[in-house]
């Protein structure tokens, strides 16, 4: 696997770095990479392209796509969902 050395990196940023990495309880080189992906991501989505998860996840909603098979009919399904459904947990503000 490739690697990256940085090299002078500000106190200020990198004092951020370390603070998000004890946060979120992840090594330094795990936030930097979070950190790099979520900016690579950012601008891709800015220029249009989608983010490589988005990507793959409609890439298989398309392999789905057309594969359900019912005997009821499409509103008997999304009735059947409908009333299914939970009203969700209770939460106190």
């Amino acid at each position: 696997m490739p690697s990256l050395t940085l090299k002078d990196i500000p106190v200020e940023l990198m004092e951020r770095l370390r603070s998000a990495a004890r946060r979120e309880r992840r090594s330094l080189t795990q936030q930097v990479f979070i950190f790099i992906e979520g900016g690579l991501a950012e601008r891709d989505h800015r220029a249009g392209q989608p983010s490589p998860a988005a990507a793959r996840q409609v890439a298989r909603w398309r392999e789905l796509a057309g594969r359900w098979a019912s005997d009821e009919s499409f509103a008997d399904e999304v009735a059947a969902l409908a009333e299914a459904r939970t009203s969700g947990r209770t939460v106190d503000l």
